[in-house]
């Protein structure tokens, strides 16, 4: 897969003496957007809490494994740090502060992030770009925008600390599907500017798309991994999280239906 900016190596956690992750590896390498599939429960969210260094927060720790970005340890450094050594992370349910305004969730993205003034204004105008409508909206209240605007703000608050690395967790939960449509086109974007990603989505057909290589979690332990375009040809995963049934299965049943159909009623 080429250089690695993120590298988690034989990662465990646990929330008390429950074990949420068990000995998980992957990477993210420059600039490529990685996916994480798995249904719920099976320790998604865990991932990038331990990747963010949030985990205390949950009432969970590492209990074995390392975190790198880069070849540097992450696995000490409190969340700020790990926001200034160039990752950001976007929460399931986009968490964004409702009372205060678009403009002040955005600076408040920008706390602890590397750079000085210049760099804010750079990515405040990168977010702008991505996302009109927040500049248009800078001094309303962040309640009062719509589900997928949001998803932007989060998406956006994130951005302002100018990460190299962009943690998402379910982007389009809860979205209609033209929004979700549009975050996953802005999530290419992202990416195609050089940040890499790294996805947990529930949504594996628009996730599979999106990335260039996924990871299934079952209860805690990657059970497959690979290019997402052969985890997309994989009947396990096109049957666990596609929702395909067996082809030829299905055909034959198709066949059945036409050539015996189902009666309305019975027939005297």
């Amino acid at each position: 897969m080429g250089g690695s900016a993120l590298l988690v190596w034989d990662l465990s956690v646990g929330y008390g003496p429950v074990r949420a992750l068990r000995r998980v590896t992957l990477e993210v390498p420059e600039a490529a957007v990685v996916t994480v599939l798995g249904s719920n429960g099976a320790g998604k969210s865990t991932l990038l809490r331990a990747v963010s260094r949030t985990l205390a927060f949950h009432g969970g720790a590492v209990t074995g494994g390392t975190v790198s970005l880069d070849g540097r340890p992450l696995d000490r450094l409190p969340p700020d740090r790990v926001v200034a050594a160039g990752v950001s992370q976007v929460p399931e349910g986009r968490r964004v502060f409702a009372r205060m305004t678009v403009a002040d969730n955005l600076r408040a993205g920008a706390l602890g992030a590397a750079g000085g003034r210049r760099e804010r204004a750079a990515a405040l105008r990168r977010v702008h770009d991505l996302f009109p409508v927040l500049a248009e909206r800078a001094q309303q209240r962040a309640a009062l925008l719509s589900g997928g605007e949001q998803q932007m703000l989060a998406v956006a608050r994130a951005l302002m600390a100018a990460p190299r690395l962009l943690l998402l967790d379910e982007p389009s939960l809860g979205l209609a599907p033209l929004m979700a449509a549009r975050i996953a086109e802005t999530v290419r974007e992202i990416n195609a500017q050089g940040t890499s990603v790294l996805l947990v989505e529930q949504n594996a057909a628009l996730a599979l798309r999106l990335a260039s290589h996924a990871y299934v979690l079952e209860v805690g332990e990657v059970t497959l991994s690979g290019p997402a375009r052969e985890l997309a040809a994989s009947d396990e995963v096109r049957r666990r999280y596609l929702g395909v049934v067996d082809e030829d299965a299905a055909a034959d049943a198709s066949d059945a239906r036409a050539t015996h159909p189902t009666l309305s009623r019975w027939e005297g």
